[in-house]
């Protein structure tokens, strides 16, 4: 609770405050904000924080244990402060807030409509660029399952907008009648935008509507005896059907909408979306949280707030298992948004209270997985704090590795893992300038010095620090951690492979200050989590490797001649086929091709010439 000095501070404070709407920031002793909340008169709402009795509600009794200040922003109305109040909970990422997880990391498809011949592709940030998005999705199996769906049945062209210029000739998908080549042949853009209206019309859900339309122009052909258009129309319908069948009707008013049920339980809570479309079913998605004491009204507000705030679609309508808090502001903010009324709505009966059941059945069930994962990632978690007798609890793992080849675009990678899990937003890579084959201690003191160097960059820090090798490698990130003045903040251990013609059966696990390694008897779950998160970091590392190699391999001298950009250089490679063909060049020829000066041309013979 509040001491005598502190709650005094606090009460005088409150004296200045206006009773005005606005924001306020709740702080701890630290200064750090663990609280965002609006309010339609400040003074009233701060009061309430601000008490010497025993509160019932456990967000309040849990925020009075932290707060020792407070911050306020006026606003001219309560919509500015349920705007400021999203931004700020984003920015600030609150403890005592629901914060919704980035939703960068979910896969989208995208159809770039300003494209003469739009192909369809994956991406995981939508931006606002005027093209069409559909999702997000569940996973990236969902979407590449969509993507091949798709790309089988309707026509449309699978190449790179790179291969789309640079092509010749026709690719095998046009062979196999999967693509009407539009990178080579005459096909009207009214033709290919034909089919693109039939993608976006199957990934928005509207598959009844798009069997309908095909089945009409099936019959049309026919009638036209046009048999073999007819015969691909049927092709296409079957396999629509197909899709469609697997597909779960779930309301009989054919509408589209979003359904949301939250369930809580012991201060954790569970958030499932329900997407509808079309009557159909077409997907879920879950969204749990720890540690909220807000009432399930608030909850859901701030849910909603975050999640539509950057949403390329809004359903015209919204099934809600609690109505949000200033649900007349939020609909408002929904339909500035959507550019069109947006629903949103409680039912009590009937069908589409049968959907927010479903909708609160499947957050039930999602929260008790969650919570049964949580709690044995938990024992995992004491597990190996006991087997490497830690003072705290290896809460934050990180992982480092390096990858080269012959010491040739040599890189590391870390990765994070928070409670047993990839934390992904939070791995990084390195390039490395150190002789990595010759120096493995200079390449650990760099990144190992880039990472927990910089004073005001190094936190969070790790609870445990995994480097991949055996003792060597342990001394060397012991040594460096101890130069950065480091040592004892956290611990460190080597994780070496088995040696088999040693007749080794597992992998070896080294601390300081112990001859052997450590011994974790029948207790494999603890030693294979370490095993995971090495795997996970020579994974990481290789990829940014062969990332780093594949883009230095497109390089060219004429990288480093001044006034050759990218498309002079495609222009070069274009018309001549090589860089020795350039050479040989005059330079009259090369000043003579569209985009070429002489000065240039000039430029490109002499260096070429200085070149081997």
């Amino acid at each position: 609770m509040f001491t005598p000095s502190i709650i005094a501070k606090l009460k005088y404070r409150l004296t200045q405050i206006p009773s005005e709407p606005g924001v306020y920031l709740l702080k701890d002793a630290e200064n750090v904000i663990i609280y965002v909340g609006k309010a339609a008169q400040l003074r009233k709402r701060l009061s309430s924080y601000i008490s010497e009795k025993r509160q019932t509600d456990a967000k309040l009794n849990a925020l009075q244990q932290r707060i020792h200040d407070f911050e306020i922003i006026l606003v001219g109305s309560e919509k500015e402060a349920l705007v400021l109040e999203s931004n700020l909970i984003k920015k600030h990422r609150p403890r005592y807030n629901v914060v919704l997880k980035d939703d960068k990391r979910y896969p989208c498809l995208r159809v770039n409509t300003r494209h003469p011949y739009p192909r369809l592709n994956i991406v995981r940030k939508i931006k606002k660029d005027g093209t069409l998005y559909f999702g997000p999705y569940t996973s990236a199996g969902a979407v590449r399952k969509t993507l091949k769906i798709v790309n089988k049945t309707f026509k449309l062209r699978k190449c790179s907008d790179r291969e789309f210029r640079q092509r010749t000739r026709p690719c095998l998908h046009y062979q196999m009648k999967q693509c009407l080549a539009p990178c080579c042949k005459e096909v009207p853009k009214k033709v290919y935008g034909a089919i693109i209206e039939e993608v976006v019309l199957f990934l928005n859900g509207r598959t009844p509507d798009l069997v309908k339309q095909i089945r009409s122009e099936m019959n049309l052909q026919a009638q036209k005896q046009q048999f073999e258009r007819a015969a691909e129309l049927r092709d296409k319908l079957f396999a629509i059907e197909k899709t469609l069948e697997k597909q779960r009707s779930v309301s009989t008013d054919m509408k589209d909408r979003d359904v949301i049920g939250l369930w809580t339980d012991s201060g954790n809570v569970m958030i499932t979306m329900l997407y509808v479309r079309g009557g159909f079913l077409l997907g879920k998605r879950q969204f749990p949280f720890e540690s909220v004491w807000d009432p399930k009204s608030e909850i859901m507000s701030g849910f909603m707030r975050q999640f539509y705030e950057h949403a390329h679609r809004i359903p015209p309508e919204i099934l809600v298992s609690h109505s949000p808090d200033d649900v007349g502001i939020i609909k408002s903010v929904l339909a500035q948004n959507r550019g069109a009324g947006v629903n949103v709505h409680e039912p009590q009966r009937g069908e589409k209270r049968r959907l927010v059941q479903m909708a609160l059945e499947n957050a039930e069930m999602g929260l008790s997985e969650w919570q049964e994962a949580n709690a044995l990632n938990m024992a995992l978690l004491q597990g190996l704090k006991l087997r490497l007798k830690m003072d705290r609890l290896p809460q934050r793992i990180e992982c480092f590795d390096n990858s080269h080849l012959y010491g040739s675009h040599a890189v590391s990678a870390m990765v994070v893992f928070e409670m047993a899990q990839p934390r992904k937003s939070a791995y990084r890579t390195y390039r490395l300038g150190s002789p990595v084959m010759q120096d493995d201690y200079a390449a650990m003191a760099e990144v190992l010095g880039r990472r927990y160097g910089p004073k005001d960059k190094r936190d969070p820090l790790p609870d445990l620090l995994v480097v991949d090798g055996g003792k060597g490698q342990l001394n060397i990130a012991a040594e460096i951690i101890t130069e950065l003045g480091l040592k004892g903040l956290f611990d460190i251990v080597g994780i070496a492979k088995k040696d088999e013609k040693k007749g080794e059966s597992r992998d070896k696990i080294y601390q300081q200050g112990r001859v052997n390694a450590v011994g974790f008897g029948r207790h494999l779950e603890e030693l294979f989590l370490l095993q995971r998160i090495r795997d996970e970091a020579h994974r990481f590392a290789i990829r940014f490797h062969r990332k780093r190699r594949g883009r230095g391999g497109l390089r060219s001298i004429l990288d480093d001649i001044p006034g050759v950009g990218p498309k002079r250089k495609a222009l070069l490679l274009k018309y001549f086929g090589g860089i020795e063909s350039i050479r040989s060049a005059d330079v009259d020829l090369l000043a003579a091709l569209r985009g070429m000066d002489r000065r240039v041309a000039q430029v490109v013979k002499d260096r070429l010439a200085k070149e081997p």
